[in-house]
């Protein structure tokens, strides 16, 4: 028999801790629908301004949404999450936050804060969303945030990931996807959070679009998967769709070259949005957010020592109307 549990926008933590008690215990198999506060603790609202960066609570980020016991997991077996459902809420928001925060990959270079709010309402049938005129950002609802307990006792941030998930922020973990994660504590401990509307490969200014959101999973213990010891997924062909909807017309990159991976990562990142600075006269923090949103990091050489090369990539299928074609 299936089974169906909702998790309120009120059962949630902070920190992993695998002292800490269930939400609700379910057997393998079962759904489970969740109303999520966004990445900020719903900090934002629609009618926010930049002006609210500056009372922002970063301690209260990246709220977690759980944790769920999953009967029969076992340390050693494997937890298969099925997205079944991901509905972003009417807005969103994507923010550079003062760079004393240490949020961004070029937080250093932007000491000044902005906060872009998105309307996910107007267009949501249509699949995008609009950053200005003549530039549409594709919606890929995915959740930053789907980890279990760690093995490890203590609390643990939520911020960064780990090999039990966690933050990891991947946009290729749609509906249809399928993620597996290892489980080392008895009942798994699931919990999720963090949605974003869109993102690009790296969220390199600290933020995607986020967003609160309702979310449907499948929850389903797997036992003999010995070779998952970290995060592995399925994306579904609606994804491989939707990026080639927002790419069809080809992209423009550039190229970071560093003995450093990271260093390279950023020369990229500055490249492009120079580019964007220059031909496309966006504002560079308009650009730097364009890049969270849209662009793509992608390691392109890692072979050929002592140098990495790496491209930040951004479909040019974003740009749909004058003064940017």
């Amino acid at each position: 028999m299936a089974h169906t549990f909702h998790i309120s926008k009120s059962e949630r933590h902070l920190k992993w801790d695998n002292s800490l008690p269930p939400v609700a215990t379910v057997p393998s198999g079962s759904t489970l629908t969740f109303d999520l506060l966004d990445g900020g603790h719903n900090q934002f609202t629609a009618s926010s301004t930049d002006a609210d960066i500056l009372t922002f609570n970063l301690s209260l980020a990246d709220p977690a949404h759980g944790p769920i016991y999953v009967e029969s997991a076992e340390p050693g077996d494997v937890l298969k999450i099925e997205f079944v459902d991901l509905r972003p809420a009417r807005y969103g928001w994507t923010a550079i936050f003062p760079g004393s925060v240490g949020f961004g990959l070029l937080h250093d270079e932007f000491p000044e804060h902005k906060l872009q709010i998105w309307d996910l309402e107007t267009h949501r049938q249509d699949g995008y969303t609009v950053f200005k005129e003549g530039i549409h950002v594709p919606v890929n609802p995915f959740l930053g945030v789907v980890g279990l307990a760690r093995e490890e006792a203590g609390e643990w941030s939520t911020i960064p990931p780990y090999e039990t998930g966690g933050n990891i922020d991947c946009k290729h973990i749609t509906v249809g996807s399928v993620l597996y994660l290892p489980v080392k504590v008895k009942g798994a401990l699931f919990s999720c959070g963090d949605g974003h509307a869109a993102q690009g490969d790296g969220e390199v200014c600290g933020t995607a679009i986020e967003t609160p959101m309702n979310v449907t999973v499948r929850l389903t213990v797997e036992k003999g998967m010995q070779w998952v010891e970290s995060p592995h997924y399925i994306t579904s062909h609606e994804h491989t769709a939707n990026l080639v909807r927002g790419g069809g017309k080809g992209e423009y990159a550039a190229l970071g070259i560093d003995a450093d991976l990271r260093e390279a990562s950023r020369k990229a990142l500055r490249g492009l949005i120079n580019w964007l600075v220059a031909e496309k006269r966006l504002t560079r923090e308009e650009s730097y957010i364009l890049c969270s949103v849209a662009a793509d990091l992608k390691i392109v050489e890692a072979v050929d020592m002592p140098h990495f090369g790496v491209a930040c990539s951004l479909p040019l299928g974003v740009f749909v109307g004058p003064p940017y074609i």
